[in-house]
This record gives structure tokens, C-alpha cells and sequence, in this order.
């Protein structure tokens, strides 16, 4: 797998609460220069995103990184998000919700926020390392109900990133048309094409630049 195909799949991340713009910047600069898939950065820098760089395909998070926002405060993230500049929106359930098996107010979220991203993009993040299997079979159903783009395994936040066989799981239980991100703790070329071969369309990494650029 060439470096330009794996370029291709990255979602080029910045998510650090002291995000400096002269990081995000630079950030940016690289994901022009190397074609990535998108820049995934924090919600107060789309719009100064936006207009610095009309060519970068710019990702940001909902309800990051703990997910219990209220569901209010989710949508309204997301519009407004899509307002300032945002093509694809990143949102993190309610975790605690999944341990309820409250699943109707999950796939109620979930709904609501494809509405409130509309035509754009919209990615679940689940935070694998919470869930047991049953959980994360649960899931990959709702996300498939809901109409969102990919199930995302992790904020990187969490006590783990993501993990191998989740993906596997998740495209075992997914519908077809559901496509996967894996985030978290991916670091390595090595690492990347593992996680684009066993079934993630997109790698959300903070070193693929790093990596593949020195190589």
C-alpha cells in the first residue's frame, strides 16, 4: 500500500485541549500538502479553518470527548458546525445510555444528529473500550438503523484506542454501506495498513504525517 493511498484514507487529527492555530495551521498546511481524507480538529477552528484553506476537507467532534452532553446540545453542535465550514461531523454517544440498554434513546440520538448533519457526513464513535461484545454487536445494528455514514471505535480519550478484532466485528455486523474508522492509539504504517485490511475505510491517526512523510 503506497503512502499516497494511505494519505487518502486519514483523517489528519488535532484534538489536544491546548490546540494552539499555529498547531492547527500546520496541521492544515500538511493535509493540503499530502492529500489527506480531512483535518479532524476542534469545533472553534472550523470556521478560521475554513476560510484559510478552501481545499481541506474539514472533520470536527460532537458531544467530545465523554458524550453525555444532552441531545440538544449535540444537535445544535452539529449544525452549527456545518454552518461554520464543517463537511463531516465526528459525535460520540451517550455511553451510559448503552450500559441503561436504553437503546431507543441511542438510536434516537443517532437519528437526530443525521438530521441535524444532513447531506454531510456523519461518523458514531462508540468508544470501544467501554463496551463488551454484546454491546458492540448492539451498536453496529443501531448504527446501521440510524443511517450514519461509519461507526468510529474511539475519541482517544478513553483508558484504550482502538483494537484489531473490533474492527473485524464491527464489519461482520454492520450493514454493507456502513463504513468504519478506527482512532486511537494508531501510530505506526504498519499499524494503519492493518486496520485498512481488516475493513476501516478511514484511519483517524495524529502521526500518519509524521510517518509516512519521513519515509
Amino acid at each position: 500500500m503506497t503512502s499516497e493511498e494511505i494519505f487518502s484514507r486519514v483523517d489528519h487529527t488535532l484534538l489536544k485541549a491546548s490546540s494552539s492555530w499555529a498547531e492547527i495551521d500546520k496541521l492544515c498546511y500538511e493535509a493540503a500538502r499530502y492529500r489527506t481524507a480531512s483535518v479532524c480538529v476542534p469545533p472553534s477552528y472550523v470556521k478560521p479553518i475554513k476560510e484559510a484553506f478552501a481545499d481541506v476537507v474539514i472533520c470536527t467532534v460532537i458531544g467530545f470527548p465523554l458524550g453525555y452532553n444532552v441531545l440538544s446540545v449535540k444537535a445544535f453542535e452539529a449544525r452549527e458546525a456545518i454552518a461554520q465550514g464543517a463537511s463531516e461531523v465526528d459525535m460520540v454517544i451517550n455511553v451510559g445510555e448503552v450500559k441503561n440498554r436504553n437503546f431507543d434513546a441511542v438510536l434516537a440520538e443517532i437519528r437526530a444528529l443525521r438530521e441535524a448533519a444532513g447531506k454531510h457526513i456523519l461518523k458514531v464513535i462508540v468508544e470501544t473500550c467501554y463496551l463488551d461484545t454484546d454491546e458492540k454487536i448492539k451498536l453496529c445494528g443501531l448504527v446501521s438503523e440510524s443511517g450514519a455514514d461509519y461507526i468510529k471505535t474511539s475519541t482517544g480519550f478513553g483508558s484504550a484506542g482502538a483494537v484489531l478484532d473490533d474492527v473485524l466485528l464491527f464489519r461482520k455486523h454492520l450493514a454493507p454501506e456502513v463504513k468504519i474508522k478506527a482512532a486511537g492509539g494508531i501510530r505506526t504504517r504498519d499499524e494503519m495498513e492493518a486496520f485498512i485490511n481488516a475493513g476501516a475505510d478511514r484511519i483517524g491517526s495524529s502521526s500518519a504525517v509524521a510517518v509516512l512523510a519521513r519515509e
